[in-house]
Order: C-alpha cells, then structure tokens, then sequence
C-alpha cells in the first residue's frame, strides 16, 4: 500500500484514523450523560455515536483527503514538467546542472566524493536534419538518449544540454571505469539502427569526460570536459577522451 501524499493508502489511513477520532470524540461527550441513562437508553446511544460520525465523517474525510492526493499528484506533475526535457524525457539542461551542483556542494556526499562528468555530442548531426528533416533529427535525438540511458546505473544522473549534446554524472566512478561506461555509450548510440525514408544512416558520438577525486565547482568541471570533447572531434570524431582533474580547488575551499 503507497501511504505516499500520491498514494491511496495515506486516503485510507486518514480517513479511518480521522473517522475513528469523530466517534472518540462523540463518545467522550456522550459519556457524561450515560449514569443518567436506562442500559436501552445508553446502548442506542453509543450506537447513534458510532454511526452517525461514520456516516457523515468518513465520506467527508475520504474526499478531502482524495482532492489532497489530487493536488500532491498535480504538484508532481507539473515538477515533472518543469525538469524534464519534452523531447527526450531526460533531465532538462537547468534540471541536470541543479542536481550535479547539489551532488558535488560541500558535504553532500562525504562518502563517494569521487565520480565523472561526460559530456556526449552527436557527430555531424545537422546533416540528419538537413537531409531528412527536423522530425527525423527529433527520433534521431530520442533514439540517442534511449542509448544513453540503457547503459547507466539508478545512481546516474543524465540530461539533455540542449541541442544534440547530453550530460552524465557518474558518482563514485573512476578514470577507469568512468572511460568504460562512455566506450559502452559511444558503442551502443553506434549500433543504433536509424533508418530515415528507409535509407541507413549512421549515427555517432564524441564524449569527453573529467574525472574528479573530491568535490569540484560545476563550471569547472563541465569545461574540463567540453574541452576533452572538443579534442575528441577534433582527433576525428566518434572516439571517447577521459581525463582526470587533478589542480582544481575542492568547493569547501572555494566557499571559505
């Protein structure tokens, strides 16, 4: 049972707990009158004392506490809407950059202060659009962020950046491991079968990626490695560059 505020089971809960409170509280006041009372008389009485506020407080209750689970789900939607990028379904570029700051701030995660920014670019992607138009660059962009996404564990975070270039931040990963996931990345965004007005067409990435052993500015992190993609085009496209940081001032430092 989700006892969630998006949850039935929270809908249920108050209403019996708000629905047992009701009849508590007309017994309690009845009570004072019960010596008066014939053994008739009082069990009617206790029974009105149950009904009654079953009766009327338990619908009551389940539809206030129903229109609060509509408004926690609305709220959630709409925080859905706001974070994440329409096209992809991954984290919109503000959504993203939040999380990797939240995730590399001072303190945040004193135990995994290690991990992995990669920043992944479609080669010559304006040729999709030119050649085949804007809806087929659009699958062409999903089919990339579905590749993206098959190769990432629950703890990564990836986002649309805006354009065709994505970002992922791999926490806890090493230059090892960290080169490992991008290779596996730039493999399967290869093996996509894309097939615009049903002529094959190649698709491609460059990834560059910065590795850091504690906590990093965002910025910094992000043009460590855009430069490293910015080599990888250059040497030819299609080919992964990983580099670990190893001058760059912790943010605690920073914020001293």
């Amino acid at each position: 049972m989700d006892f969630s505020p998006r949850g039935m089971g929270r809908v249920y809960l108050w209403t019996i707990l708000g629905t047992a409170a009701c009849i508590a509280a007309a017994l309690f006041v009845d009570s004072f009158n019960f010596p008066n009372l014939s053994e008739q008389a009082r069990l009617r009485a206790i029974l009105v004392d149950i009904l009654l506020p079953t009766g009327l407080a338990a619908p009551l209750l389940f539809f206030l506490t129903g229109k609060l689970r509509e408004l926690a789900i609305a709220h959630h939607r709409l925080t859905e809407y706001a974070s994440l990028d329409a096209l992809t379904g991954l984290l919109n570029r503000a959504a993203f950059t939040a999380e990797v700051e939240a995730h590399l701030g001072p303190g945040q995660h004193p135990r995994q202060e290690r991990g992995a920014l990669l920043v992944i670019d479609a080669d010559n992607f304006k040729a999709i659009n030119d050649s085949y138009g804007h809806d087929a660059g659009d699958e062409a962009l999903r089919l990339i962020a579905g590749a993206i996404r098959g190769v990432l564990r629950r703890a990564d975070r990836v986002g649309r950046l805006g354009g065709e270039e994505f970002g992922v931040l791999l926490p806890g990963s090493t230059p090892i491991t960290a080169e490992a996931v991008a290779e596996r990345i730039r493999s399967n965004v290869r093996a996509i079968a894309f097939a615009p007005s049903g002529a094959p067409h190649p698709i491609s990435v460059s990834i560059g990626g910065a590795v850091y052993e504690q906590p990093v500015p965002y910025n910094e992190l992000f043009r460590r490695a855009d430069q490293q993609l910015y080599l990888a085009k250059r040497n030819g496209r299609d080919r992964v560059l990983v580099a670990p940081i190893s001058d760059v001032r912790p943010v605690a430092s920073l914020a001293a």
